[in-house]
């Protein structure tokens, strides 16, 4: 784990800071002293300064400052504003109360490849708060990777063509694989789902199976603030190339690829192959920082800066996530997006 001096407050209240990291993507840690930290007045009183570090670095770790769901729903509301419910649902979550909810619940020995959070969507969160309540025997960590690293780390000529194509996704719910259309949109009135989708550009298609959705997205966007360019997309996810090989080959042989539950194209509709996919997911091995976890650790994100994933664990492992600020992006041709703020 590399360390520098940073320009960001070697002192906050309480706290002791320092950057680590590797040359593509730094965090912002800060230790309490040893009597503690009240962190909601904490993060109130230096709300500023936490905010300026996450528009320049885009994550800040503060060591053993979270013990419970509603500490972390308090310091999301200070420090982001409006928070934020878990809608167009892609992975499923249970809302522990407020605003807070538990980080994607797949199995211990699966991975959760790097991304940004909601960004096949139309609108999607600034800010992401993590708490670590509970921390695995072995693995589990949260790493991150500067999505802004990425468009300087994958070759020019691909990074033109996502800018300039954009993305598809489609996603096809049947009862049985992956979440349902009821899970996903959190109604079980197929109106509220038509509703939903015409006011954030999402077509629809029922089908005898059940639903067909199509939405475009951007592959960067450009930081309200900075004006940095972002790798901001969830192409690698969506691709049929990120299904384990004899899933992706059971699905094939029953299913084209629009109907595979979740597809990702170029917006123009052409095929991505599976060798630039893999590029992005190399690119997201070389960009990533991981730290341990500790109980009580609480973790601040740019969205729009900063991708996260997690790793395999064993034991047990509670962290929760609460989001805050919407942004939404409106398509004024292919591959062309401004940000609604």
């Amino acid at each position: 784990m590399e360390t520098e001096t940073t320009a960001y407050p070697a002192v906050l209240g309480e706290c002791s800071g320092r950057s680590e990291g590797t040359a593509h993507t730094r965090v912002i840690v800060y230790e309490p002293g040893p009597a503690g930290l009240r962190t909601t007045r904490w993060a109130a009183e230096h709300r500023s300064h936490l905010i300026d570090a996450l528009d320049r670095c885009g994550a800040v770790l503060v060591r053993r400052a979270v013990d419970r769901a509603e500490t972390l729903d308090r310091v999301a509301a200070c420090l982001g504003g409006e928070p934020l419910d878990y809608t167009e649902r892609s992975t499923p979550r249970s809302r522990v109360g407020g605003h807070v909810y538990t980080s994607t619940e797949y199995p211990a020995a699966q991975t959760i490849a790097q991304h940004n959070e909601n960004a096949y969507a139309r609108s999607y969160p600034h800010w992401l708060f993590f708490a670590a309540l509970e921390t695995a025997t072995t693995g589990g960590e949260t790493p991150l990777a500067d999505s802004r690293a990425l468009v300087r780390h994958l070759p020019r000529e691909l990074v033109d063509r996502f800018r300039d194509k954009g993305v598809r996704y489609s996603r096809t719910y049947r009862e049985g694989m992956g979440l349902t259309w009821q899970e996903a949109f959190q109604t079980r009135d197929p109106r509220e789902v038509e509703r939903y989708c015409g006011a954030h550009g999402i077509d629809v298609e029922w089908t005898a199976d059940g639903l067909r959705t199509r939405q475009h997205g951007p592959a960067l966007v450009a930081d309200p603030r900075s004006g940095e360019e972002s790798w901001f997309n969830q192409a690698h996810l969506f691709h049929s190339s990120n299904l384990p090989p004899d899933v992706r080959e059971s699905l094939a042989e029953l299913y084209a690829e629009e109907d595979m539950p979740r597809a990702a194209h170029y917006g123009d509709g052409t095929t991505i192959p599976d060798e630039e996919m893999d590029l992005v997911r190399a690119a997201y091995d070389a960009c990533s920082f991981v730290f341990p976890w500790e109980r009580g650790d609480l973790l601040l994100v740019n969205n729009l800066l900063v991708s996260h994933g997690r790793r395999p664990y064993t034991g047990s492992r509670r962290t929760l996530v609460a989001m805050a600020e919407k942004i939404s992006t409106r398509r004024t041709g292919p591959g062309t997006y401004f940000f609604d703020l």
